[in-house]
């Protein structure tokens, strides 16, 4: 029987209030996803320094990019998202954007799931830190080259790497999203899975007939919410969709070793 794995990736999209994040958690939770995800970052490591000092407009005033990255992210905010996690029966984690980032997750935390985004594909010391202290590593091959591709599987052990297609636009384009290349990810021998950008369900649903493991959308309450990636995530509804039409499509899936038994009745009229 074919599994896949859903992913509501909320990310960001809290944008740093937690009230708003749990309430986006219990609607992944009842679209019937099997995880939610977020981000987990350190701003002064992963803010270049020529961005760090510019100035944004936001929500909260004009801030620089800095700063307002720090005014998004979570930290001591994990230990509620964890407890309430467990609380409404979803399981959760996070994709991690520096080691400071994974030995956070680690020294505080008992998932055994861990996600390395497309920009963190070709940093081999993140790999190496999450080969060494989880069971699944979900890498996302966003912008990556074919060594780069064939890095990562030297760098994560097969028995735990799971090879996400990606495509790094936002939203991506219906003729970027070459789904195809989830076939040639097969020849590594390791679950495939595919993370999603385009709008709205249909290639998300269609790509079970590519035998994907794994099925990761970026989740939100409400698109009109301030944030890069709230425009290219789905909405409750959409994700409610998106589950019980993958369902639809996993249950018309097998093969057929001769006669069924719906053919019977209709074989002996026909035959």
């Amino acid at each position: 029987m074919i599994n896949i794995k859903t992913i509501a990736e909320i990310g960001i999209n809290h944008n740093g209030d937690l009230d708003l994040c749990k309430h986006m958690i219990f609607k992944a939770k009842e679209s019937g996803v099997d995880y939610v995800k977020f981000q987990k970052r350190n701003p002064d490591i992963c803010v270049p320094e020529e961005e760090k000092n510019k100035l944004r407009d936001t929500p909260w005033g004009k801030l620089t990019y800095l700063d307002y990255k720090h005014r998004i992210e979570f930290n001591e905010e994990y230990y509620e998202i964890d407890r309430y996690c467990q609380e409404i029966g979803i399981d959760w984690f996070v994709s991690v954007w520096d080691t400071d980032s994974v030995k956070f997750m680690v020294d505080n935390f008992d998932t055994t799931i861990v996600k390395i985004p497309s920009a963190k594909a070709n940093d081999t010391g993140i790999l190496s830190l999450c080969n060494k202290h989880y069971d699944k590593v979900i890498v996302s091959t966003g912008m990556c080259t074919l060594e780069e591709i064939q890095q990562i599987t030297r760098y994560i052990d097969k028995s735990k790497l799971v090879l996400m297609h990606t495509v790094s636009t936002y939203p991506t384009k219906i003729s970027d999203l070459h789904i195809d290349t989830i076939d040639s990810l097969k020849q590594y021998d390791v679950p495939v899975g595919y993370s999603g950008h385009e709008l709205g369900t249909l290639i998300s649903t269609a790509v079970v007939y590519k035998g994907i493991s794994w099925l990761e959308r970026h989740f939100t309450s409400d698109k009109t919410l301030w944030g890069t990636d709230q425009s290219c995530s789905l909405e409750p509804q959409e994700l409610k969709e998106l589950i019980a039409n993958i369902n639809l499509l996993l249950s018309s899936c097998g093969y057929r070793t001769g006669l069924l038994d719906c053919e019977i009745d209709v074989k002996k009229k026909l035959r």
